[in-house]
């Protein structure tokens, strides 16, 4: 457990172990960074803001080092954009503090029945490599440095090379339900993944079917298939 106040600490510690959990606890993040690559734990509870970092770059440090210990967060930063934050740095719960005990120790016995987060295996088309675990992306020598936006629309299109996607399947599995701006962001993120890839042979190419919307077609295929 990574938790730099040291009263609300020792509470979490005295009443996780009255309830025989085996709990080790730290105040910094190198300390967590060191315990978490040597031993093997059933769960890891990372507060977000410590003196030394946040919970949120160091389980973005376990999922590259293909850690796949599952994560609860603590904070007290309760906004949406935070909750996402922590849920794409690779958590899997979120508590905001101030909170019930009986609620962290329901999630925490919901977390480790889940176990460790099966790795999701790497999207490959042609050069182009997306990890989902690590949300790294090459382009042949090239890594390829996209938002958390850009990424998740080429991870969408790759899950389907060569198919071509409505505008309205587009937004509803890259955008937020609550999304109401214009369809017409899908277009502008396009034109920026367009650039960030290139045109290198090997690559595949991001095309437009008019009056439908768009297909990641592989290098050296000619016609997409529609559904």
């Amino acid at each position: 457990m990574l938790e730099d106040d040291l009263r609300l600490r020792e509470l979490l510690l005295r009443g996780l172990r009255r309830e025989g959990h085996a709990v080790d606890d730290v105040g910094l993040i190198a300390d967590a960074r060191w315990m978490l690559g040597e031993i093997a734990y059933d769960v890891a509870v990372l507060d977000v803001m410590v003196p030394d970092g946040d919970g949120f770059s160091l389980c973005r440090e376990l999922r590259a080092a293909d850690i796949r210990i599952p994560v609860l967060f603590l904070t007290a930063r309760d906004a949406v954009e935070d909750r996402v934050r922590g849920l794409d740095a690779g958590g899997d719960d979120y508590l905001i503090k101030p909170f019930a005990f009986s609620e962290l120790s329901a999630r925490l016995r919901s977390l480790v029945r889940r176990g460790p987060a099966a790795r999701q295996p790497a999207l490959v088309v042609g050069d182009l490599r997306i990890d989902p675990a690590t949300r790294l992306v090459s382009a042949g020598p090239r890594t390829l440095d996209l938002t958390r936006r850009q990424f998740s629309l080429l991870e969408f299109l790759c899950r389907r090379p060569d198919v071509v996607l409505g505008r309205a399947e587009i937004m509803e599995g890259v955008w937020d339900w609550a999304f109401d701006g214009s369809p017409r962001i899908i277009d502008v993120y396009v034109r920026s993944l367009r650039e960030a890839l290139g045109s290198a042979p090997g690559l595949p190419s991001i095309e437009t079917v008019r009056g439908v919307g768009y297909v990641l077609r592989s290098a050296g295929r000619s016609e997409p298939s529609v559904r």
